[in-house]
């Protein structure tokens, strides 16, 4: 048969044009498709998937390791064009034909919903504008992988100031916090430009779909069947009503610790949100010492998942320090030919390191755990389930956070550390809704949100309404142009909720861990394990949650995550 003619390797396949490549579409596109050959013909077309989507995050991942590297910017962008707006009309041939057929195979049901949201959506005149979307993503990396600093005579990424600020005496740290303040703002037309570019882009990409509103073309786009944009609103008035005051109470105690008359945005960290540690917590002195001990952390969750990143460690699929044109935060992405996954991060010696490495490993059990389904269109998982699969790790994980069972700390640095944790998670809900409310303002009022002085003026009252217990007096700037300092915003809209409802579904995840880890564990990789098979509710009900948006539950995790960082807290006296 023609399809054992693939090459196995993915590297020889990346050298393929396509010419080379189309052939076997047509072939798919032709062969007879019944109940006897559908088996066949998904498993053929996953394997043209497999290569082409992994030669796709391959070459993706060369510009995020070295943006300055425009060798791989151009083969990438040649990529795109020349392969992937190629592919997509071949995929939609695809597509209509599986939907045509009637067939039903196990197991497809919600692949099937996923292929036919996919058939209605498809655009041929938006394939260039979706490549241009992901230059334009290259060119926010580019700016703000360039962002640097001289301090002390050196040059130093933003990433790698932080840990020095965090062990800085009070003035000290404002100084640095101006100094990286400053630099961002030099980029403000920059990316207000930009910005520019992405929306009208966007709005461009909505008509040409028949869509009154991108927000209701995004929707679709992320296939949120389950919850609507009605929703996301509710959760932003029940965390208002719930959240916040907690979150004002964590503000309080970084107050009272620092005995300040208020908490400025240089005495917190992580999006100018979270309090920072004092004097900082010093998880490891390499990134070898990094890997190390989380691979033992992973080995008390489960020994089973800790296989996984023992074989990332030892394939070399992690790349995890901070260096200059490196592409700023942290990812994980799937390979999935070789049935692997590959984490990317800016290490800088902090414990947020620890978080960032726990939480993508998460995505990478999931990688791991839904590659082993059959067809492509199966792995296919809502966005809201992956990020219960990396929230969910970092809660599992911080029982074994102590250097006495394999982790990085004294007992009473690990409690310290785990309050943070907490804390964050609590601070993490009133942000998200900054974030998202504020894409639903833009989206719903495009014309306005062309002009980003009208972007800052919206910025601003959410951040007013939800995050109050911060002082920002006197660095107006600053504040009102924090929609530049959160990548989703440009590069993934509406990608910012699924963590909020995630986190929802890993505190409770968690919430049964403290009853009876063994089985909560196992529920957790019941529920990896079905990849995109199910529907959402039923994914989280798999992992022992219930998806909700409401107040009273939300209350009850609330509670318990305040009542923890209480009990902690004695561990620290």
């Amino acid at each position: 048969m023609m399809f054992e003619s693939l090459p196995s390797d993915v590297k020889t396949f990346m050298d393929w044009g396509w010419g080379q490549i189309e052939p076997y579409y047509d072939e798919l596109a032709a062969r007879e498709l019944n109940a006897t050959t559908v088996d066949q013909w998904l498993k053929d077309w996953t394997s043209l998937g497999e290569l082409i989507n992994e030669s796709y995050t391959l070459l993706f991942v060369a510009t995020t390791v070295d943006t300055t590297d425009e060798a791989a910017t151009k083969r990438f962008h040649s990529y795109l064009g020349d392969i992937m707006e190629k592919m997509e009309p071949k995929e939609q041939v695809l597509r209509e034909k599986i939907l045509a057929s009637g067939l039903q195979p196990p197991g497809f049901e919600i692949a099937l919903r996923n292929i036919q949201t996919d058939v209605n959506l498809f655009r041929e005149e938006n394939v260039p504008l979706f490549t241009e979307e992901q230059k334009l993503s290259n060119e926010h990396d580019r700016i703000i992988g360039a962002q640097t600093v001289i301090w002390e005579g050196k040059e130093l990424t933003l990433a790698q100031l932080k840990p020095i600020m965090n062990a800085a005496e009070r003035p000290v740290r404002e100084q640095i916090w101006r100094l990286i303040s400053e630099r961002r703002l030099a980029d403000r037309p920059a990316l207000n430009k930009l910005w520019g570019q992405f929306l009208e882009l966007r709005l461009k990409m909505t008509k040409n779909a028949g869509y009154e509103n991108y927000r209701d073309f995004r929707w679709q786009q992320f296939k949120r069947f389950d919850y609507t944009p009605e929703d996301c609103l509710t959760f932003h008035e029940a965390i208002e009503k719930v959240v916040v005051p907690a979150a004002t109470r964590v503000y309080e105690r970084q107050r009272r610790k620092l005995g300040v008359d208020s908490v400025r945005p240089w005495d917190l960290d992580r999006d100018d949100v979270h309090p920072s540690s004092r004097p900082p917590l010093h998880p490891y002195q390499t990134v070898e010492e990094l890997e190390s001990k989380a691979e033992a952390i992973f080995r008390q969750v489960d020994p089973y998942l800790a296989d996984y990143f023992t074989t990332m460690r030892r394939e070399k699929l992690l790349d995890l320090d901070n260096r200059k044109g490196k592409a700023p935060g942290g990812y994980c992405t799937t390979l999935n030919r070789s049935h692997r996954a590959f984490i990317f991060m800016n290490a800088v010696g902090v414990h947020d390191d620890v978080q960032t490495l726990l939480h993508e490993a998460g995505h990478a059990f999931h990688a791991f755990e839904t590659v082993k389904l059959p067809y492509n269109q199966q792995r296919d998982v809502p966005i809201e389930m992956c990020e219960v699969a990396s929230m969910s790790m970092e809660l599992l994980s911080a029982p074994y956070l102590p250097a006495s069972q394999g982790g990085y700390y004294s007992a009473k640095d690990a409690a310290r550390a785990r309050i943070e944790h907490l804390e964050q998670n609590i601070l993490f809900w009133p942000y998200m809704s900054v974030v998202d409310a504020f894409q639903h303002w833009v989206y719903s009022n495009p014309q306005d949100a062309l002009d980003a002085a009208n972007c800052d003026e919206q910025w601003g009252k959410l951040w007013a309404r939800f995050i109050p217990g911060a002082d920002w007096s006197g660095l107006e700037d600053s504040r009102v142009t924090g929609w530049h300092r959160k990548p989703h915003i440009f590069d993934v809209p509406f990608y910012y909720v699924d963590y909020g409802l995630a986190q929802m579904g890993a505190v409770q995840v968690w919430r049964n861990a403290l009853r009876d880890q063994a089985n909560a564990v196992r529920q957790y990789r019941e529920a990896l394990a079905l990849g995109g098979t199910r529907s959402l509710p039923e994914l989280f009900a798999a992992a022992g949650a219930k998806f909700a948006f409401d107040a009273v539950t939300l209350g009850e995790l609330i509670n318990l995550m305040e009542t923890t960082i209480h009990d902690l807290e004695s561990v620290q006296d």
